[in-house]
């Protein structure tokens, strides 16, 4: 029996702040290819999550996991630490395909001077502006992600050490989504995340796991929890929005390179699973 292994967290920092908003953190279709985690220390304010409405209360971390849409709802004083974090894409299962992390959990203090040391060796990393539009751009992400490389490579590890352990809060009782104890099924995974740019069938990978294609696609089921072909569509969507913020490319072209035959059903399928169409997420981008 062979499990994804869940260590090797590969975390950047992109920004980290301090806000005070006054009914002016309102926005919706907020859909990113990073992560949100908050430390509020002051006011309320609301996040819109799939799952339903979270109030975001004083004493509290809140996590926001890359690839989610939400929105923001806040109608007075609110007050919060923000931090963004990009993982970059790698072959075996992110921990947030593993894990459903909790969204919210007491902040403690030695979490309050984590992200407070966080934001003290990362200084002028903060939000120019709080309009996600603004923010989650090509230029921005690229310059946020380089920035990295200019820090010591001591303040690096510091970094990258803090962010491990402030997501790590979210993972104590977190329920387990899909644990995949089929090698055959993490070989097929394997070469799905590495092959995302390719046409990709469901007899190429049964072959690959030497199984029939109905034997294969009950297995892989069973473990994942979704057919291959949702897999690989909310892959290849996934790495369409990364494209749209860091590829300056034509949309025809990055559902082209992503081998979507279809530019309308590619257009399709992206706004079902983002809420928004590559043009609009793409003229969000340049706001």
């Amino acid at each position: 029996m062979v499990r994804e292994k869940k260590e090797g967290l590969n975390f950047t920092l992109l920004n980290i702040g301090h806000a005070i908003h006054n009914a002016d953190w309102n926005w919706t279709n907020v859909n990113s290819p990073f992560s949100r985690l908050f430390w509020v220390d002051g006011g309320n304010a609301r996040i819109v999550l799939p799952d339903g409405t979270y109030n975001l209360t004083p004493g509290h971390l809140y996590l926001i996991p890359s690839f989610t849409l939400h929105g923001y709802e806040c109608d007075g004083y609110f007050s919060l630490y923000y931090i963004h974090i990009y993982e970059e894409q790698i072959e075996n299962l992110s921990i947030i395909e593993q894990m459903n992390p909790a969204v919210e959990v007491k902040a403690t203090e030695i979490d309050i001077l984590l992200v407070k040391r966080l934001l003290e060796i990362n200084p002028n990393r903060e939000l120019k502006r709080y309009d996600p539009s603004f923010y989650d751009n090509s230029q921005t992400l690229v310059r946020n992600i380089s920035e990295n490389a200019q820090l010591p490579y001591y303040l690096l590890i510091e970094t990258k050490g803090i962010l491990q352990q402030l997501f790590s809060r979210f993972l104590k009782d977190a329920e387990q989504k899909i644990e995949v104890t089929d090698n055959r099924i993490l070989k097929a995974l394997r070469y799905i995340r590495k092959n995302i740019d390719k046409s990709i069938s469901i007899n190429q990978l049964s072959e690959l796991c030497f199984l029939t294609d109905d034997h294969f696609i009950r297995l892989f089921k069973n473990e994942m929890k979704c057919t291959p072909m949702q897999y690989i569509n909310q892959k290849k969507i996934e790495k369409a929005q990364v494209m749209l913020i860091l590829d300056d490319m034509p949309i025809k072209e990055i559902g082209y390179n992503l081998s979507f035959d279809n530019i309308s059903y590619f257009n399709k399928l992206f706004k079902k699973l983002t809420g928004l169409t590559p043009s609009e997420y793409k003229r969000r981008l340049h706001m």
